[in-house]
């Protein structure tokens, strides 16, 4: 189920829309904090300006006492302000009024020696006001405080003209950015509805479409997987094909044997048969052996990994294996170089399919021809550049070399007589096939002066792990 899923497009957009607002409402604190820091800062000016003006006309009396020199008509013209209502007191140091509003008290302030900004309450009036210090012609302060209110509306004014464009184009930006996003994403439920649409046994790749770099990686990669899994369904019909048609002869032959020998009363015919269908069984269990090792193939080209391994160990191995079979055909099975470690890149299941092969070809058609005595030998050397070489020699009628290339072919069983009785085919085609996945050379060595077969497989060298650094001194 994955209706409870979110939906990659709706995901997107929460993730850029989400940031993009953050910012925008940061931006907007930030824009509206310093245009109410800069408006405070021209209106604190004009608000200290008329403190000047306030101070500058105030007068020693005849009694030499401070006074203001000013009329009620000429404060008003001094302080007029259209949209505020202003308001002027001038203290004496210690506190004392000397002229002005007789509620607008002095606020207590330890230095005036530069000009002071402060708010101030009166009557429930939220006021700005400044004070200053004059030393002359005696000391006295004036303040002077007026109201908020144009200022609270320059600032509502501001907040309003740059919330609401902004907020505007953020809308207009996210429309666009769930279009964008939704037509970016598309490709993938194109994808998705094709391969949904599909039915089990279609393996043919998609179209590689979509307008992003991911996306068509993404299709490249399903065609990728597509290609491997039909390479393996169809190696799957070959096996099963592969199958039904080499066990289909042996088969029948055994239930031929079993039946004229059923049809017989005489014991020396039924033990006559019985050998036969014997033999019949033998062949029919080393073709599965082989065609399961066909299999292998497939399996080692997807699967599985080369490492490094000891091929002396593979070596010995065989030779265990295929000692006793060897001592009751009578072929003198034997190895040499195996008494030092050698390493190789490869992978046990490989090796040891060459070697059991190779072995059980010279076993089957390795006999000399002379009756004298067969011998098998496997042997391990080292070239100077690295390479380790594995050679299987016997001393049997051989292989022709113009038909080396043939015998490497699948299903190929050559023109000797045994072989086309009981071979398969798969032999050496299985040797070629496992040698070209572990990039080893594959010959028929050509420089051998005695009879037989000499098959020579050349392994690359390991590779040379990194040299240390100096160590500086």
């Amino acid at each position: 189920m994955t209706s409870g899923l979110p939906s990659l497009q709706a995901r997107l957009v929460r993730r850029v829309i989400l940031p993009l607002a953050i910012m925008w409402f940061a931006g907007t604190l930030v824009i509206t904090g310093v245009s109410r820091y800069f408006t405070q800062k021209a209106f604190d000016r004009a608000l200290l300006d008329d403190a000047y003006a306030v101070a500058s006309h105030v007068r020693l009396d005849d009694k030499n006492r401070l006074s203001l020199g000013l009329s009620s008509n000429e404060t008003e013209t001094l302080l007029f302000d259209r949209d505020e209502v202003l308001f002027l007191a001038v203290f004496h140091p210690d506190g004392r009024l000397i002229a002005g509003h007789s509620r607008l008290f002095l606020p207590a302030l330890d230095s005036l020696h530069p000009p002071v900004f402060t708010e101030l309450n009166l009557q429930g009036q939220y006021l700005r006001a400044v004070v200053i210090a004059r030393a002359g012609p005696a000391p006295f302060k004036v303040v002077i405080a007026q109201t908020t209110k144009s200022q609270d509306q320059l600032f509502r004014s501001l907040l309003l003209y740059s919330l609401g464009p902004q907020l505007l184009l953020l809308l207009g930006l996210a429309l666009w950015l769930r279009r964008a996003i939704r037509e970016d994403v598309q490709p993938l439920s194109s994808l998705a509805a094709s391969l949904n649409d599909r039915d089990e046994h279609d393996l043919e790749p998609i179209p590689e479409a979509g307008g992003t770099l991911e996306i068509r990686r993404l299709g490249q990669a399903i065609n990728a997987l597509l290609l491997r899994i039909s390479g393996i369904v169809q190696s799957q019909r070959e096996f099963a094909g592969n199958v039904a048609h080499e066990l289909r002869t042996p088969l029948a032959g055994i239930r031929a044997l079993a039946e004229y020998g059923l049809a017989q009363d005489k014991p020396a015919v039924w033990r006559e048969q019985l050998i036969a269908v014997l033999e019949r069984q033998q062949h029919a269990s080393h073709t599965i052996d082989q065609l399961l090792a066909l299999a292998l193939v497939v399996e080692a080209r997807e699967v599985l990994q080369l490492k490094t391994m000891r091929l002396d160990q593979s070596v010995r191995e065989a030779l265990l294996r295929h000692l006793r079979r060897a001592d009751a055909l009578g072929v003198d099975l034997g190895v040499r170089g195996v008494d030092r470690p050698v390493e190789v890149i490869g992978q046990t299941s490989l090796i040891d399919g060459i070697l059991d092969n190779l072995i059980d070809n010279s076993l089957r058609y390795g006999k000399p021809t002379n009756l004298g005595l067969a011998t098998i030998t496997m042997g391990i050397d080292s070239e100077h550049d690295g390479s380790v070489v594995l050679t299987i020699v016997d001393n049997g009628p051989g292989i022709n070399r113009k038909e080396w290339d043939r015998v490497i072919e699948r299903w190929f069983k050559g023109s000797s007589p045994i072989a086309l009785r009981i071979g398969t085919g798969l032999g050496l085609y299985l040797v070629a096939e496992y040698c070209r996945i572990l990039k080893a050379d594959l010959t028929l060595d050509s420089n051998s002066p005695d009879p037989g077969t000499s098959i020579r497989l050349r392994f690359p060298a390991l590779p040379k792990a990194p040299s240390a650094g100096l160590e500086a001194h």
